[in-house]
């Protein structure tokens, strides 16, 4: 089954504002390179003052952060305390919301658990100023580093800034999105092939399954769309506007993942039609066979009912041959309902 609330949702600690953890990774970034790594928790008020040139950004990643520890990276970038709230909340739908000079983006991650044919879901919150990009992860499929080295290893994209991270970010969330879709039209194949085959199936558990996870996918699909769009058409004041050609490349893979999304949960709707009609189809069959199996036994046992009867004038009852012609007569009349039958399709 999907997982309805998210993995590894931030637990409520009390204690100190420490940081010590929480940080996956951090840098600060030059002209598209990486000059500082891995920022000591202790010095993250410090690490905004190490970028001085213009275009230098930061970017720390926090995984399950507590309360307090998110409470010192809002005190350190100037957060807005809403946003705070909803990064350590979680259990966000995908949005884009503008607090004073701060952008903060939600995403749901996605990944396939096939031999549960689960659609498990995670979080990423992004908050985004002019020099800084704090990325906040709930569950363990939504991880970053690869898509941090990825960008990394592209200096001329990451030369645009905070607007790279996002980027990356959103092109590696919806690259999920289209492995999990790509998983679930295999279900779907399995369970269309399984509806349709000539053995009698027991589809429809598996079809609501199906159709939750969909439900799932389409959660965090379609919310998403409308700030993507915003990203593409350049239309998000702090966003670099020279970013927006690799916004549409990821807008035109989302769309794609949503087109798909619906085709399936269509697809899933008329399978499970299908099968209920399969269904009753096969109880008519049944019913006809039963009908069938009981007029021939009902038959024979109306003649040996007529001569069990007791009376005394019937016709051939003092007859020689009179037992051999009812056997004979019955199994004359199962023959021909037999027949009758098979031609008819009924047996």
């Amino acid at each position: 089954m999907a997982s309805r609330a998210l993995r590894g949702v931030p637990r409520r600690r009390t204690g100190g504002a420490s940081v010590d953890g929480v940080i996956v990774d951090s840098a600060v970034y030059r002209q598209g390179e990486r000059i500082v790594d891995d920022v000591p928790p202790t010095e993250l008020g410090q690490v905004r003052k190490l970028a001085t040139e213009p275009g230098d950004f930061v970017w720390v990643g926090l995984h399950e952060p507590t309360e307090h520890e998110l409470a010192t990276v809002e005190e350190e970038f100037g957060l807005h305390p809403l946003a705070v709230e909803d990064a350590f909340t979680a259990h966000q739908r995908p949005k884009l919301e503008r607090y004073e000079y701060t952008l903060f983006l939600t995403l749901k991650s996605l990944w396939y658990v096939d031999e549960n044919d689960a659609v498990e879901t995670g979080e990423i919150n992004m908050f985004v100023g002019k020099d800084f990009v704090i990325t906040v992860r709930h569950g363990s499929g939504s991880e970053l580093g690869s898509a941090r080295r990825d960008l990394e290893a592209k200096s001329g994209v990451l030369t645009h800034g905070p607007s790279a991270v996002v980027y990356a970010v959103c092109d590696r969330v919806v690259d999920g999105y289209l492995s999990v879709v790509s998983s679930l039209e295999e279900d779907v194949d399995e369970v269309e092939t399984s509806v349709f085959s000539p053995q009698r199936t027991r589809d429809s558990a598996r079809i609501y399954t199906l159709k939750r996870e969909i439900a799932e996918a389409r959660r965090a699909v379609m919310p998403l769309r409308e700030p993507l769009r915003r990203f593409a058409t350049g239309a998000v004041p702090g966003i670099d506007e020279h970013s927006a050609p690799f916004f549409r490349d990821v807008l035109d893979h989302l769309n794609q993942a949503a087109e798909t999304v619906d085709g399936l949960d269509q697809l899933l709707s008329t399978a499970f039609d299908a099968h209920i009609a399969q269904i009753s189809v096969q109880q008519n069959e049944d019913m006809r066979k039963i009908s069938a199996g009981a007029a021939l036994v009902v038959v024979p046992t109306l003649i040996a009912g007529i001569y069990g009867m007791n009376f005394r004038h019937m016709p051939e009852l003092a007859w020689r041959f009179g037992y051999l012609y009812a056997v004979l007569l019955m199994i004359t009349a199962v023959c021909v309902l037999l027949v009758w039958f098979k031609r008819s399709g009924w047996l």
